[in-house]
């Protein structure tokens, strides 16, 4: 059996097969591409086609596609051949640079938010090479940005290279204010941790609200759920055990750095973390992870459920996006070092971060927001749709000082005292951690809790991005013209700390009061759906500042709010859509079937014995007649809700309207769906329980 070092990255051209395939001239100019963002010349990627091209069919791939990222959320592939006719009737193998770094698929039928219209069909995708070839099953696939053919931006990878560009930029003007002169570029990096939840095949397949929505629209609360924390960390399963066993083999085969795996909180939730590595690769290998885990849970007979809240009553799943910002020679900016308080570089980083989050919190929220991660948020084990942020105290200690001019003596170093001689003594941290926060410093990274299992990390990091570009631009412009750098630094920290402590909070985030100090004392947003946020991507402030840095233009910044306001009403549909048919066709004829069989053996025990009164059985075909007329009433309601949306002028309209009546509507069915499900006899029920559901894989 081969060892992991020897089958990692098997099937990536990545660096170890540049170098051994690649001319030295040829290798060399590339590198300086992917590392310093020089243009590639079209000799070169000749070169790297053909190395490419005979390195894939060496193992084993006879296709090739531009593998990119549409507004879709998931991501696209159109494949080619390698075959060319060749005279004597046979064909040859061939690729080459052209088709290495453009290819042209149809535009019109990918998400546009009206930047193309149905008849206009050329777009492109265009090359990334600062993200490796990788091969996936027998096609070589090409990571690469997506494009209209007026040049906008159709994908979330185009803007993310973008904001990494912005980021690299003002940062880089930073480090020279400071001194550092041989940083060539600055990079952000993101290890975005992976929650999900298996259930078996048989039982999801009998379950139309998982197929057609990927989470169940009803369901009663089992009699056990999370309450004993006993699945947290506890003993992997054999079955989930053998599926993360394969799962890890084929992700780092891809390269893919999978580090951790553990049972999550809920009952069949469980985590997979990677090493962290730069923002767009991250974002790519992020998007192959949950790909791979739905391929590899189908092996095994099982699901993988992405969706941010497939189980009422127990957590649902997010994806904790630990970012830090750092040079080309592995300087981390966010690291405070032993004396946080005398390093004025990671204050002042520190302190664009604060001012990032606080002054851009609205698209913080905004690049987390679809209708699955609206159940999520806010719930006990999701933040809350606050935006703040937890430094510890520590930190807090140090900001505090340098606000009121007063001497910081340092924290003291605490060990651990643990009771027993024999286990070995460590120091404790010098800050704990704060899971309720939405955007908690974590000793060298902020750890953004907020994003939705399902969502691509593409759009939260666009925006952490950018904000953070945008301070770092505000500073190094007064800084550079500063007469006393070192008087105007203090002064500008100091006054950062002033104007944005607002945001930063280290208590109970799940805590209601916060909520209310929040929005009522400190002025922070408070937007609890996708109807309530998004329409704020159009506000001055925010368009000012993604356009200035070229990350957006205004159109693309339009589009992207129709398509997202767009996603969010279309998903409410089909759910609302999937309830009233499983409750019409389905539940209401199981309840009516199960009441009246109940009410015939009533009335055969009163046939045998006259003087009994059944009071049992009149009673449950008593509140069973009552919940089938209430199913029937509410199944209505929700159908003319849905006509309603009809008469809505535009997608704003119409996602308030699901917000406020359709949503409401929906939960009212499900209510009482729920209720008829505790009543109703298990062999008359259609479909598999949440316990059958939560607690059916070992």
């Amino acid at each position: 059996m081969k060892t992991v070092p020897k089958y990692f990255g098997s099937l990536v051209f990545d660096d170890r097969v540049m170098k051994a395939t690649l001319s030295a001239k040829v290798y060399g100019s590339l590198k300086k591409t992917i590392d310093e963002g020089t243009p590639l010349d079209i000799g070169v990627a000749n070169a790297v086609a053909t190395a490419m091209k005979d390195w894939a069919i060496s193992m084993g791939a006879t296709h090739y596609t531009h593998w990119f990222q549409p507004l879709t959320g998931i991501t696209a592939e159109k494949h080619d051949s390698f075959i060319a006719p060749s005279p004597d009737g046979g064909v040859i193998m061939e690729f080459s640079g052209k088709e290495l770094i453009k290819g042209e698929p149809d535009a019109s039928s990918f998400p546009s938010g009206g930047l193309r219209a149905t008849f206009e069909a050329r777009g492109y995708t265009a090359w990334d090479p600062t993200s490796y070839a990788f091969i996936k099953g027998r096609t070589l696939c090409i990571p690469t940005a997506f494009c209209s053919y007026g040049g906008e931006a159709l994908d979330k990878k185009t803007p993310l290279l973008r904001s990494m560009s912005a980021l690299n930029k003002q940062a880089l003007r930073i480090l020279r204010l400071f001194g550092n002169n041989t940083a060539k570029c600055v990079r952000s990096s993101v290890g975005p941790e992976q929650e999900y939840f298996l259930v078996t095949r048989e039982m999801y397949d009998q379950r139309p609200d998982l197929r057609f929505t990927g989470r169940t629209l009803f369901g009663a609360k089992p009699p056990k759920g999370q309450e004993m924390d006993d699945h947290y960390f506890g003993v992997i399963k054999p079955r989930v055990a053998a599926f993360m066993e394969e799962l890890n083999e084929e992700l780092w085969k891809l390269g893919i750095l999978a580090k951790t795996e553990h049972n999550e909180v809920a009952p069949a939730q469980h985590e997979l973390a990677p090493i962290y590595t730069t923002t767009n690769i991250a974002t790519d290998h992020n998007q192959l992870t949950m790909e791979i885990m739905q391929k590899i849970a189908a092996k095994h007979g099982l699901v993988c459920l992405l969706h941010e809240k497939p189980f009422a009553g127990v957590n649902g799943s997010g994806k904790h996006n630990n970012w830090s910002i750092a040079t080309d020679a592995g300087q981390n900016l966010l690291s405070p070092g032993d004396t946080p308080y005398e390093n004025a570089q990671f204050l002042l980083f520190l302190c664009a971060v604060i001012k990032a989050v606080d002054d851009y919190q609205d698209l913080l929220r905004i690049s987390v927001a679809t209708a699955g991660n609206d159940h999520r948020l806010g719930a006990n084990e999701a933040p809350p749709a606050v935006v703040s942020i937890f430094l510890g105290d520590e930190l807090n200690a140090v900001l505090q000082a340098i606000e009121t001019d007063t001497p910081y003596a340092g924290a003291e170093k605490t060990q651990m005292k643990l009771g027993v001689d024999v286990l070995p003594k460590f120091n404790r941290d010098a800050t704990d951690r704060n899971r309720t926060s939405p955007f908690a410093f974590t000793g060298n990274k902020f750890e953004f809790r907020m994003l939705g299992s399902s969502n691509s990390i593409a759009c939260a990091n666009i925006m952490l991005n950018s904000a953070v570009a945008e301070s770092l631009k505000i500073y190094a412009d007064r800084l550079e013209g500063a007469e006393d750098f070192a008087a105007a630094l203090h002064g500008m920290i100091q006054k950062t700390i002033r104007d944005h402590k607002h945001i930063i909070f280290n208590g109970n985030g799940y805590d209601d009061s916060w909520i209310k100090e929040a929005t009522e004392s400190r002025g922070l947003l408070n937007y609890r759906t996708t109807p309530d946020c998004m329409p704020h991507l159009l506000d001055k402030k925010n368009v000012d500042m993604l356009t200035s840095h070229g990350v957006y233009s205004q159109a693309e910044l339009r589009s992207r709010c129709d398509i997202m306001l767009e996603n969010y009403c279309k998903t409410v549909i089909i759910e609302a859509s999937t309830m009233v048919t499983m409750a019409k066709t389905q539940i209401a004829p199981a309840v009516e079937g199960y009441t009246a069989e109940v009410a015939k053996g009533a009335a055969a025990k009163k046939a045998l014995d006259t003087s009994l009164a059944c009071s049992y059985e009149l009673g449950v075909v008593k509140k069973l007649s009552a919940l089938t007329d209430r199913i029937a009433g509410k199944v209505e309601e929700l159908e003319d809700t849905l006509l309603y949306l009809q008469k809505a002028e535009d997608v704003m309209a119409q996602s308030a309207m699901i917000r406020d009546s359709v949503l409401v509507k929906m939960g009212e069915l499900r209510v009482a769906c729920d209720e008829a499900e505790t009543l109703t006899a298990k062999n008359w029920w259609p479909y598999p329980s949440y316990a059958d559901l939560l607690f059916s894989v070992q």
